[in-house]
């Protein structure tokens, strides 16, 4: 048997809407210790990495491990029929084919259930190397989201420069260039509004900015992103969930031509 319940609901539906662009199905594995999901996006440039541990729930369960193969599209579709206030319960039997999804408000006068039909998904599991980090970015997770999207009104790639100064993004294209520097901040009340640069060596990486904008998507989940970077290695963007987890998106560099 399995079940997770989570009275702060409105968290999943955040975690889908941040990974359902990038996933049209995924294999959510459940264990003792947490839900984790890894998986490539459509196109496998990137990757992403879902972390919920069991203490983050209200009530954890799950008496085997249970692979849960979902059609993102249509879990979306069953979490929009839930409140943001509402307590959400997966279930699910131990060789079950479906998942059923239970909603009940605040006041438990309403409780909904959903059941969904479970796919078989190949899943090979893709081991991501520990890396210690050249450049590890921490800022507002709402200023990363305007960066990307002001930027990727000029180009179709996002250079990310990373200095003891700060960081730098810079895009180029057909209107011109456009660059955004942030300064490692000094002074501030709250921590989740600092820039905090912590630099081994300087980093200057070019990644696409379709991928992190998807990425972005995640930003209701946490106040403060951080972005890891070193030469040729992919960047990881990281945005916690609550107290439970962490979201991880996995972007490889461009590699830039010689001759352009």
């Amino acid at each position: 048997m399995f079940e997770a319940r989570l009275v702060q609901g409105s968290l999943l539906k955040k975690v889908l809407e941040a990974i359902k662009d990038l996933l049209n199905e995924a294999s959510f594995d459940c264990a003792d210790s947490g839900i984790q999901l890894q998986a490539m996006d459509n196109s496998h440039v990137s990757l992403v990495s879902l972390n919920l541990r069991a203490e983050g729930f209200d009530k954890y369960r799950c008496d085997r491990n249970l692979i849960m193969g979902m059609n993102l599209t249509s879990m979306s579709k069953i979490l929009k029929c839930a409140a943001n206030d509402d307590i959400i319960t997966m279930k699910a039997q131990d060789s079950a084919d479906t998942v059923t999804f239970m909603f009940e408000s605040p006041n438990q006068e309403k409780v909904s259930d959903y059941e969904m039909k479970l796919m078989n998904l190949d899943q090979e599991h893709l081991g991501i190397p520990e890396t210690d980090y050249s450049c590890v970015i921490k800022m507002p997770s709402g200023e990363f989201a305007r960066v990307c999207r002001d930027l990727s009104q000029f180009g179709e790639s996002i250079v990310i420069a990373c200095t003891k100064e700060g960081v730098k993004f810079s895009a180029a294209g057909d209107i011109g260039t456009a660059n955004i520097k942030l300064a490692q901040t000094s002074s501030v009340d709250k921590e989740e509004e600092a820039v905090i640069v912590d630099m081994q060596e300087p980093v200057t990486l070019t990644f696409a900015c379709r991928y992190l904008n998807m990425f972005t998507k995640a930003s209701p989940l946490s106040p403060q992103v951080s972005l890891s970077m070193s030469p040729d290695v992919p960047l990881v963007v990281e945005y916690a969930i609550g107290d439970i987890g962490h979201i991880r998106y996995f972007l490889a560099p461009k590699i830039e031509d010689e001759d352009s």
